[in-house]
Parts: C-alpha cells; structure tokens; sequence
C-alpha cells in the first residue's frame, strides 16, 4: 500500500482504460460471442487463414482485430471488419456494468485537480457513449484515445498512452495508468508511465503480475480512498 501511496502523490494525471478499470464493457454481450462473430465473418470472406488456431479460439475481439492488422495491415477489408466490432461494442454498451468504485474514483481525481484521459483498444464512440450515460464526460473532456485506423498500434504498441501525455500536456513521469492486462501493462512501460494493475480475480492478478507489474489491486477502494489528496507541487 505503501508503494501505491507513493505512486499516486506523484501523479497529476490518471490514465484509464476503459473496459476493466472503468466498466465490463462486454458484461451483458460476451466479449467470446463477439470475437466467435469476427471469425465467422473472416471466414465468409475467405480470409480467416489470416487467424492462428489460437487466435481464431482466443474468445477475445481485439486479439483477432490485432492479429488481422499485424497480420493484412493493408488489406481493403480491415476497416470493415473495425466496423464489425465497433458496432457490437456500441450494442454492448447498453448492458455494460461500471466497475465498483470506478465512477466514485474518477470524479474524485476530477476533483482534486488531477488530469484524466481514457487509454483503450475501445473505439473512441464507444466510450463517449457510456461516459455520457454515466454522466462522466466532462471529467474526461476531449482526452478520450481509443483505437484509430492505425489498427497495428493497438496496445501494447504505446500510441493512445503517447497521444493521451500530448493531448493533457503531462510528462510521462507524472502520469499513472490503471489497467487490467498485461498489453496495458506492456504499453505503460514503453511509454514510461507508472502502472497499476487492476485485477478483479488471481487468474488476472497472475497474468498482470507475469508481465512485469509492480503493484495491482483487487479494488480500487484504495486508490479512492487516497484520491481526495491534493497532488504534491511540481
């Protein structure tokens, strides 16, 4: 806890992602349904050799949007399957559940004065649509960086950490990123953002924990509870 302590006094702005820390996007609309939906639409396309076994069976909607961009990063057909899965996140939306602690935590960064953006392999509407149903928009304003049509720069490439530093003005050494997985936690390091892992159950912990990070948390009561602090001066 200490370490957490310190981690957080020397932070200014707080960067989310945003299915985990912030909500389960997908906790009402099965984030296996939807990457199951992906793969069979590869395969009426005639492409779904463009997916690993273990990628076509990951059960994650990202990883085969990942996979596919590393994989055909030019082909005509990337933006479509980008669209397949930004509609079913949207769906998803609606039966989304916030995360415990998650809508306390950010309006009382918000109101301590610390910055805060959205990191997330989400797409951007997708997020401005639940933060808009929560009323928690204005906390976050315009630094909402989901994926773009970069779609090979998905986490744990660093680019929508870099993008979120840019966008608030805050130097890297000042920032702290709360996520779940180990791609959160690659993309921190690489951006040289503080990290703390959120883990909601041991397999996540371990998971977290295998990629190199340093603190996690079951809960972020903790950081709530700490989050009424002013930051330290520069």
């Amino acid at each position: 806890m200490a370490d957490l302590r310190e981690l957080f006094d020397s932070t200014t702005c707080v960067l989310f992602d945003f299915d985990g820390p912030v909500c389960g996007l997908f906790a009402g609309y099965p984030a296996d349904g939807v990457a199951a939906d992906l793969v069979s639409w590869l395969r009426r396309q005639g492409r779904e050799s463009l997916l690993t076994r273990d990628e076509a069976r990951s059960g994650d909607p990202h990883a085969v949007l990942r996979a596919v961009a590393l994989t055909a990063p030019d082909s005509g057909f990337l933006a479509e399957l980008e669209a397949e899965l930004t509609e079913h996140e949207l769906r998803a939306t609606d039966t989304a559940e916030p995360t415990r602690y998650a809508d306390e935590l950010i309006r009382a960064l918000r109101s301590g004065g610390r910055g805060l953006a959205i990191t997330t392999n989400n797409s951007a509407p997708v997020v401005v649509r639940y933060l808009t149903a929560r009323g928690l928009l204005d906390c976050f304003g315009h630094h909402i960086h989901g994926r773009t049509r970069d779609l090979h720069r998905l986490k744990p490439d660093p680019d929508c950490l870099l993008r979120a530093l840019d966008s608030t003005g805050v130097a890297a050494g000042r920032a702290l990123m709360i996520g779940d997985t180990p791609a959160d936690c690659v993309a921190a390091r690489k951006a040289g953002v503080a990290f703390v892992g959120y883990a909601r159950n041991q397999r996540k912990r371990n998971l977290l924990l295998g990629a190199g990070a340093a603190t996690v948390v079951s809960s972020l009561e903790p950081i709530l509870d700490m989050a009424g602090r002013e930051p330290e001066a520069l």
